[in-house]
């Protein structure tokens, strides 16, 4: 088992620390990163993208039951670490690699097909990772990742609760989220001031009631459900008709907005005086389809 101290003279020695800028926890539980391991369900003939290496607490015990590890890692010092060290089994390849920048279709080929992804997540870049695998989402084929507590929350909230947003909803629509593990501050060094939170997303599954929907334009989602939880407290309504979704050129369309903003809520056969917390994924789904109907007839009528 790796305990604290000697995390923190394994740094020292490389004349290293923690980085707050790139949020660094290092795990220093061997028996909690091979829980993890375990957890995640790695098969023989994986290729698993890591992203953020750190010491390599995950590294080391996914090289031993994934064919090749494939690991991320923003800080130069630490890729310098292993380096020197020569500590990494040789089926481990390490990239110095911001992954909010890394190109998801060279990841693709590197990982020869849909990536998998294993992460011991800084908690500064856990809402643009997870926007970053949504945007990639044909791309992937799960990622296990630790979160703080409270984005985990937010994944796998209900509707009508404070934490259902909107990394709840576009996430929903093309992956299901599972809660593995709750991990004390203990484990890390630095010790973090709140748990964190391993999840497996599954890019592969849907629930079944999403499937049976009609197709809808992803895009047009992004959109209903941004515009939609910009301002939590108003109404659908006042929200969509202020979000830019409908085109408007003059203060005269714009006058009308509101109006073909509640006619589309309404077909979705929705209450224009819901809030966007009320609405489960399914009813996003069919105000999406709704919006992209009205679309359709200001395209006929421009086009007689």
């Amino acid at each position: 088992m790796t305990a604290p101290h000697n995390t923190r003279s394994s740094l020292e020695k490389h004349q290293l620390a923690p980085k707050k800028r790139f949020g660094q926890n290092f795990l220093v539980h061997r028996g909690t990163a091979e829980a993890i391991v375990h957890a995640g369900r790695i098969h023989n003939d994986d290729i698993i993208l890591e992203v953020g290496v750190g010491l390599g607490a995950l590294t080391r015990p996914l090289a031993r039951v994934a064919r090749k590890v494939i690991g991320l890692e923003i800080d130069s010092g630490i890729i310098r670490y292993h380096q020197e060290e020569s500590d990494l089994p040789e089926n481990v390849t390490l990239i110095h690699q911001d992954v909010l920048k890394a190109d998801f279709a060279a990841l693709f080929e590197k990982c020869q097909g849909s990536i998998k992804i294993m992460a011991n997540l800084p908690y500064s870049i856990s809402n643009p990772f997870l926007f970053k695998l949504i945007e990639n989402q044909e791309k992937m084929a799960w990622a296990t990742i630790m979160l703080q507590k409270e984005v985990a929350d937010r994944l796998t909230a209900r509707p009508g609760t404070k934490q259902y947003g909107v990394p709840t909803v576009l996430l929903s629509a093309c992956a299901t989220v599972t809660r593995l593990l709750t991990l004390k501050p203990a484990e890390f060094h630095p010790r973090p001031k709140i748990d964190s939170v391993v999840v497996r997303i599954d890019f592969d599954q849907q629930a079944e009631q999403i499937k049976s929907l009609p197709p809808y334009d992803h895009g047009l989602l992004h959109r209903v459900v941004r515009g939609a939880f910009s301002q939590r407290r108003k109404t659908l309504v006042n929200t969509l008709s202020s979000a830019h979704i409908f085109p408007s050129s003059s203060e005269e369309e714009r006058g009308t907005i509101k109006q073909r903003t509640e006619a589309v809520i309404r077909q979705a056969e929705l209450s224009p005086s819901a809030r966007a917390e009320d609405l489960s994924l399914e009813d996003f789904i069919r105000l999406t389809l709704a919006f992209a109907d009205h679309f359709s007839q200001d395209c006929m009528v421009i086009l007689v």
